[in-house]
């Protein structure tokens, strides 16, 4: 996919919105509707300035997300981890938490299978900050948030923090 795909720019969910902590369905029908949601990611991410976006993020529970980093473009869909090496400390951010920031630790490198628009299965390999967008995208179709990787001191902090800006609203 190119940078030009054009798509509908959708809204982002915020933490605490409840959506972010559901596990999403496995995709079955690769059609129109399908390739629709993935413009509208990629068209999302880019208007926010992501390098990655997942489809819980939007609202959608489909086991669907997309990365863009150094000019390549990646669509996940129903992925899954099938081999990882070596460990990583690094910053995440997330569209989901504005402003928010702190290191999480991944592998270092990731071999995914996935599957393509058309429904065929690939794999795709990522390291480095590759590797943590995937599984960092990967974990919001889990249900997962990258502060569950924290502290609950951390953790506690950013609630705190992202409780401030949202009015108090849990």
């Amino acid at each position: 996919m190119s940078s030009e795909v054009a798509g509908e720019v959708l809204e982002v969910r915020k933490y605490p919105d409840p959506v972010l902590k559901k596990i999403s369905e496995t995709v079955t029908v690769f059609d129109e509707g399908l390739e629709k949601l993935v413009k509208d990611l990629f068209a999302s991410m880019r208007v926010h300035d992501g390098v990655g976006l997942a489809a819980p993020q939007v609202g959608v529970l489909k086991k669907v997300a997309v990365v863009e980093y150094e000019g390549k473009s990646y669509v996940l869909i129903n992925p899954r981890i099938v081999d990882q090496k070596g460990l990583q400390e690094g910053e995440e951010g997330c569209l989901s938490f504005p402003g928010i920031y702190a290191n999480v630790m991944r592998p270092e490198w990731v071999r995914i299978e996935t599957h393509d628009l058309d429904g065929s299965i690939k794999t795709i390999e990522g390291q480095g900050y590759t590797a943590r967008a995937f599984l960092h995208e990967m974990d919001h179709l889990s249900g997962k948030l990258f502060i569950d990787y924290l502290s609950n001191l951390k953790r506690n902090a950013i609630k705190k923090k992202v409780s401030k800006h949202t009015g108090g609203h849990f």
